[in-house]
């Protein structure tokens, strides 16, 4: 008990101890925004993985749509509903 009561009056210790609670809760950069932040950054790049993987696939379409005036034809048709003058078109749609 006395080596307890000995350090707590030391000033370097008190002095130790109130820097180290005022970095872990008070201070803005604080370990429990440093850890929600790293867990953010964790999510994003997990983001940035799937988003980069997504626009390697529609560059390659892209690529072959541009290659191929068939492709082109057959995808401005079905998705911009684009027909010729002498055609008719019926859209069919589920429920």
């Amino acid at each position: 008990m006395m080596k307890l009561i000995k350090y707590s009056s030391n000033f370097y210790v008190l002095a130790t101890l109130v820097f180290l609670f005022w970095m872990i809760f008070i201070d803005s950069n604080n370990l429990v925004n440093h850890f929600r932040l790293s867990h953010k950054l964790y999510q994003l790049e997990d983001q940035k993985e799937f988003y980069l993987e997504k626009k390697g696939k529609i560059t390659a379409e892209r690529e072959e749509l541009m290659s191929n005036p068939e492709l082109l034809e057959k995808f401005a048709r079905e998705r911009y509903l684009m027909k010729k003058q002498t055609e008719d078109l019926y859209v069919v749609v589920e429920k």
